[in-house]
């Protein structure tokens, strides 16, 4: 949603489309980009029906362009995924279940998930994961959620990052691992901007690096 986000899978289908084909090859791509001021004010408005239709209306902007497939590239979005898949009618790569393949890839059954408050705490993100898929999920304690949904919104998505806050991420992941977290899935498009794998042990679920190469591979399939 944000376009710093926008910008990293841009990035990632693109290396990818070239990695997989060689040569001078890059993905053929529509991009949608929203105003992100009015998509965070209709999530803390919780006016979910508002942005299900701005959803919903770029999901179908880009099936008249010709697209194969759509990718909402955010995780707190796919909150109205199943929406938008009945109002299209080409397939929806959702990032749950792109997700959920590497979980049971890496054999891992309990993991912790990070993100925006609106996705740590509904159900539409670990409720899929434990229904469709069979993985247990944790979320942090609630201080420590307001903490992570206040850098996100405050500084990752305005660009900015800072030490305190990487601290504060290292500090919450130990604490998840501590409860029993096998491992942890950054389940918000922009915390990979702060989080990496270098300067932790247990295994990182980059969810912006999974979806976006899991679209080119859908894609050349």
């Amino acid at each position: 949603m944000s376009w710093e986000s926008s910008l990293e899978y841009y990035r990632i289908i693109n290396e990818t489309a070239k990695r997989e084909l060689g040569g001078f090859h890059s993905a053929k791509s529509l991009m949608y980009s929203v105003d992100f001021q009015e998509i965070e004010e209709l999530q803390h408005q919780e006016r979910w029906e508002d942005a299900t239709r701005i959803m919903i209306d770029a999901a179908q902007r880009v099936e008249k362009g010709g697209a194969d497939f759509v990718v909402i590239c955010t995780n707190t979005m796919h909150l109205m995924a199943e929406d938008v898949k009945k109002n299209i009618r080409i397939p929806l790569l959702h990032i749950t279940d792109v997700t959920a393949e590497k979980i049971k890839e890496k054999g891992h059954t309990i993991v912790g998930l990070l993100g925006t408050r609106f996705t740590m705490e509904q159900d539409f993100y670990k409720g899929r994961l434990k229904d469709n898929h069979g993985i247990d999920v944790l979320i942090p304690e609630e201080e420590e959620r307001i903490a992570i949904h206040t850098i996100l919104y405050d500084e990752l998505c305005l660009g900015s990052i800072k030490t305190i806050s990487k601290d504060k991420f290292q500090n919450i992941i130990a604490n998840l691992e501590a409860r029993g977290a096998e491992g942890i899935i950054l389940g918000c498009t922009e915390i990979p901007l702060i989080v990496k794998q270098e300067d932790y042990e247990i295994f990182l679920y980059d969810t912006t690096t999974l979806h976006a190469q899991a679209a080119v591979h859908y894609a050349l399939q």
